[in-house]
């Protein structure tokens, strides 16, 4: 099922002015008592849980671009996608009607806002990766946060999409709290070569059949720091802005694949298979509808349709993940490692598992819904699938890191 809808407002962000640290010691292990938004108990909504009324000390973010291009979508549900014009993004039909997900499992709450009773500590992986190099501190809700904070992601078995017929297990691994920006995103551009990925770089530590990046692909970047510019202005809606300002701290679009593999691995991380970014929107074990929790999304918790892409982290506040990740569901689309394929998971099995076969053309995974999307179309267990060559003014990237 697909619908068009009308093209949104063009608005710019304010970004503000604050320090940032420029020094690259790479990301380890650092404690925090509850993340970066506070929580504080009350009635929870939903699931068998109680408590997790989030009350952190966020406010909203500022307003970012619309775009045009539409979405259609796979695995036995939708997504809408506002605009005009071309650009239409298609994904596949997975073939099953479980990826809506179910909405039980109140349990254990993760940040501010979310379903359940306790509250999940967060444990950030500190250090400042090259993107973030010279930047100022504009991201998260109240526009005062480094783009660059990452969390560890426990490790544990769930059910893919929440399919009892697709297990999963997953090791500990890295995982941005914030989909990339632009700001960092043009830290990138400015070093950027077509040869400057080496061969097996980005692999995941945890899987050992993971080949990591192909120089194969080389020839499927652009030329050099210009041709990308130039690519990543893919029309309107995009993001990128050749020269600092307002737009710094908006995520990232129109970058396709292999630029988002070239990015995560230039900042010391890879793309997260589609495991883990799964595992990640769920909650783990908890397999949580939405990546906050049981509640169907509003504007305190995603941005979806009819808003237009916000400052990543906008909605941290209510919006959070277990393990702080924001932005999950909607905001813009978000590139995973694996190859898409039918049925709906290959590997009936799955440990540290990504699906690497593939040819030069072989559609990607892209999961989390967009500030183009309708809100029924935001769920965590939602998979879809892209050219890895194209673009959308909706889909970015989030990195996950080696802890």
């Amino acid at each position: 099922m697909r619908a068009h809808l009308s093209t949104c407002v063009l608005l710019t962000a304010v970004a503000l002015a604050s320090a940032c640290t420029s020094d690259f010691t790479g990301y380890h292990l650092a404690s925090a008592d509850a993340g970066a938004p506070d929580a504080d108990a009350g009635a929870g909504a939903g699931g068998n849980g109680s408590g997790g009324n989030g009350s952190g000390g966020r406010s909203s973010g500022n307003a970012g671009m619309g775009a045009d291009g539409g979405v259609s979508a796979s695995a036995g549900s939708g997504a809408v996608e506002a605009g005009t014009g071309g650009g239409t993004v298609m994904m596949n039909d997975g073939g099953s009607a479980g990826a809506v997900g179910n909405g039980g499992n109140g349990g254990n709450g993760g940040n501010g806002g979310n379903d359940g009773g306790e509250v999940s500590p967060i444990v950030l992986l500190t250090g400042t990766p090259v993107s973030c190099a010279g930047l100022a501190k504009t991201c998260g809700a109240d526009g005062t946060s480094s783009c660059c904070t990452a969390s560890l992601v426990p490790g544990g078995a769930y059910d893919r999409s929440n399919l009892a017929a697709a297990p999963a297990t997953v090791s500990d691994f890295g995982l941005d709290e914030y989909e990339v920006s632009v700001g960092r995103f043009r830290n990138f551009v400015t070093v950027y070569t077509q040869t400057m990925t080496a061969s097996g770089a980005g692999r995941n530590p945890n899987d050992g059949l993971d080949p990591g990046w192909s120089t194969d692909w080389n020839v499927r970047l652009p030329a050099n720091a210009a041709a990308l510019g130039s690519a990543i202005n893919c029309g309107a809606g995009a993001t990128y802005t050749a020269a600092p300002g307002a737009q710094d701290s908006l995520p990232i679009t129109c970058v396709d694949w292999f630029e988002a593999f070239a990015f995560c691995i230039w900042d010391g991380g890879r793309l997260p298979t589609e495991a883990e970014w799964n595992y990640a929107a769920a909650g783990g074990a908890e397999e949580r509808t939405y990546p906050w929790g049981n509640t169907a999304p509003d504007t305190a918790h995603a941005v979806f349709y009819p808003s237009i892409v916000q400052t990543v982290g906008a909605k941290a506040e209510f919006g959070s993940g277990k393990w702080g990740q924001v932005d999950m569901a909607g905001n813009a689309w978000e590139w995973n490692l694996d190859v898409f394929a039918t049925p709906f998971y290959v590997q009936g099995i799955c440990h540290d598992c990504s699906n690497a076969v593939s040819t030069a053309n072989s559609l990607r995974v892209f999961r989390g819904g967009s500030a183009g999307n309708a809100a029924g179309f935001l769920s965590a267990a939602t998979r879809n699938s892209y050219d890895p060559g194209k673009r959308s003014p909706y889909t970015g990237v989030r990195c996950a890191r080696t802890p």
